[in-house]
């Protein structure tokens, strides 16, 4: 016990001397920024392969792109150089790149903003199959949202068309929908394992190789047991790892029992109370703690996106109706700046129109007191009866009335944000 006591000691005493531009990589070893291109042996047997016309081996790329990004980092003033998510640089460079592009000309405007949704789209259904954490929605949009500001302040405002109100009302909305993101991010509500489930619990001073690497810092790993859970049979382990209409059961991954409506999120690897589903644009789940700061985000949102975006096509199309101008608008790439304008209000309607689809169906959910992830789980068992074109998908279980359910919803409890992430194993 003292030697490893000592040893633990001496790690940390390792980690914490880091300089600004030291970090320790996947493989426990003390490295630096500068020396990104050294040593690499995975890149040096793929080039060295690719030379000899050799085949490949079938995880090379992997291990390649896990040593490219584990050494990509950022200099940091304290615990060393922080590892960068490359997934956060495609939007800030394509997103510009595309929207300026569009607007040089009517045909480039409806290729790039045809292909651009398409290419999100795709780049949705590789995370989503592969079941991995990504920041790239999360950068799309809140770089969407501060780009179309940007533009808003210096191609409208700033000519004139608007005034200083309509501008505070803008700047208004924006921040709001931060702050309301920012509650909204901050947890949904994981399960905590109970008094009697608990074992121990291990504190570790830096992420695990298995966990985010964006969790820096001290965080809790709790080591829970059910009593007598490994001394059943086979079939009742089964049967308790969860029942019909997302009721409770025992999370064999988790190793917990979970409450009703609860559910696992294999992205985040936690159990998250009445969980409702994994949202890739916040990058984090929506569940009992966040549900309500989740729909307040997407109403503000909207609320500010058709408000900036009636600003921006009567700036650029002062002669047309509002609800018409997108579709007609007369001369208007006869300017560049009043294109760019009107590309980025098409941009900002798209973005609006898929929201808006988004909120409506959280409200109907809602209404029927259902959540995303139990209306799934319905739907594939056939117990679920589909209303309003399929948009309203009825479980019968836990509705009680569309003003009982709203009063249900509204009241529900939410949980003391938790400073320290927390592992049940």
């Amino acid at each position: 016990m003292k030697k490893r006591a000592k040893s633990t000691n001496k790690v940390l005493e390792e980690e914490e001397s880091l300089c600004c531009c030291e970090y320790v990589d996947r493989h426990g070893r003390r490295s630096h920024v500068a020396a990104c291109c050294c040593e690499c042996d995975d890149l040096d047997e793929a080039c060295d392969r690719w030379l000899k016309k050799e085949p490949q081996k079938p995880d090379s790329m992997s291990r390649l792109i896990n040593t490219v990004s584990d050494r990509v980092r950022v200099p940091w003033l304290w615990g060393g150089a922080r590892r960068a998510d490359l997934s956060v640089v495609p939007p800030l460079v394509l997103l510009p790149v595309f929207l300026h592009l569009a607007a040089l000309h009517p045909l480039l405007g409806v290729i790039v903003l045809t292909a651009l949704p398409v290419l999100v789209l795709w780049y949705y259904y590789i995370t989503h199959h592969k079941k991995g954490r990504t920041l790239f929605f999360l950068s799309l949009a809140l770089f969407s949202l501060a780009y179309m500001y940007f533009l808003f302040f210096t191609e409208v405002y700033w000519r004139g068309d608007t005034g200083p109100f309509q501008l505070g009302v803008v700047t208004l909305g924006v921040a709001l929908t931060l702050v309301a993101l920012h509650h909204t991010k901050r947890q949904p509500g994981y399960v905590r394992p109970s008094p009697a489930q608990t074992h121990s619990t291990v504190t570790y001073h830096s992420p695990p190789p298995d966990r985010d690497p964006a969790l820096n810092g001290a965080h809790e790993v709790v080591i829970a047991h059910r009593a007598g859970s490994s001394e059943l049979p086979e079939e009742e382990m089964k049967q308790k790892e969860g029942g019909p209409g997302g009721q409770g059961g025992w999370c064999s991954v988790c190793r917990l029992l979970r409450p009703p409506r609860a559910g696992h999120c294999r992205i985040c690897g936690l159990c998250v109370l009445r969980m409702d589903h994994h949202c890739v644009w916040i990058n984090n789940c929506v569940g009992q703690a966040n549900h309500h700061s989740f729909l307040l985000t997407l109403l503000l949102f909207l609320l500010t996106s058709l408000y900036g975006v009636s600003l921006v096509l009567q700036s650029v199309c002062p002669r047309q109706n509002v609800l018409t101008a997108l579709l007609y608008c007369p001369g208007v790439y006869n300017q560049y700046s009043s294109a760019l304008c009107f590309t980025c209000a098409w941009y900002s309607s798209m973005v609006t129109g898929g929201m808006l689809h988004l909120l409506v169906l959280q409200l109907l959910n809602v209404s029927s007191n259902v959540t995303e992830r139990e209306a799934r789980m319905a739907l594939r068992d056939n117990t679920a009866r589909r209303h309003l074109w399929g948009l309203v998908v009825d479980t019968g279980v836990y509705s009680r009335g569309f003003r009982s359910n709203w009063v249900e919803f509204l009241t529900m409890s939410h949980l003391p944000p938790s400073t320290s992430h927390t592992d049940l194993v």
